[in-house]
């Protein structure tokens, strides 16, 4: 169920029988109709191991089931919030960034590896913590928070795109990612991830990156 934007923070998506859609809990702003509102305690479509994952990684953004007939307005602390829609493929996200997204979509976990795990390749150089990421894959659409507003950025293999990690908020594709530092270690020392660390994605697909780099 395509999601439609009221503002720049606000996006209203329209429930029917038969089919479901997740989102963050207190993310619900309004609604008209019979919808209903359960918290979940299965890991989305990625089930239990997928919940799982999340927990072990510390990233376990309690969710909740909506389902019935109507139309839900969503939105959460004032952040702007950005649709992506998928043809089949996966986003990389970090569960936190995760608004509200179609129940068609089956949801898991990644460890830290080829594809997957940005932030969490952040948190492990510098605090030691979060070694995964969060996949949605299959066709639908995925409402995803950030700061200031999102870009997307294309990825190919003669151009590779550098981020700030702690402006990154998702990407698709055929993508790798290679973290190094900026500075010197010596420079590093008592500062957090920032400009110390380079995230270059390079490979065929998108980033989308905020503008800014607050943290949720």
């Amino acid at each position: 169920m395509p999601f439609r934007e009221i503002n720049s923070k606000m996006v209203e998506a329209t429930v029917v029988p038969g089919q479901r859609m997740f989102s963050q809990r207190g993310a619900m702003l309004a609604y008209r109709g019979d919808v209903t509102f359960t918290p979940n305690m299965a890991g989305g479509q990625g089930g239990l191991m997928s919940m799982i994952g999340r927990r072990v990684a510390g990233e376990a953004t309690p969710l909740m089931t909506v389902e019935g007939s109507g139309t839900v307005m969503f939105g959460h602390g004032g952040h702007h919030i950005h649709v992506i829609a998928l043809s089949g493929d996966t986003l990389y996200v970090e569960a936190d960034r995760l608004l509200a997204f179609d129940g068609t979509l089956e949801q898991g976990t990644m460890f830290m590896g080829s594809q997957g795990g940005v932030m969490g390749m952040v948190r492990g150089q510098v605090t030691g913590q979060g070694l995964f990421t969060t996949t949605l894959k299959g066709h639908g659409s995925v409402a995803v928070m950030a700061h200031g507003g999102v870009i997307e950025l294309p990825i190919s293999p003669a151009r590779p795109v550098h981020v700030d990690p702690q402006a990154y908020v998702a990407h698709r594709g055929d993508v790798r990612n290679k973290l190094s530092t900026a500075l010197g270690w010596r420079d590093m020392v008592g500062r957090g991830s920032g400009e110390a660390f380079q995230l270059e994605l390079s490979g065929n697909g998108v980033v989308y990156v905020q503008a800014s780099e607050e943290k949720l």
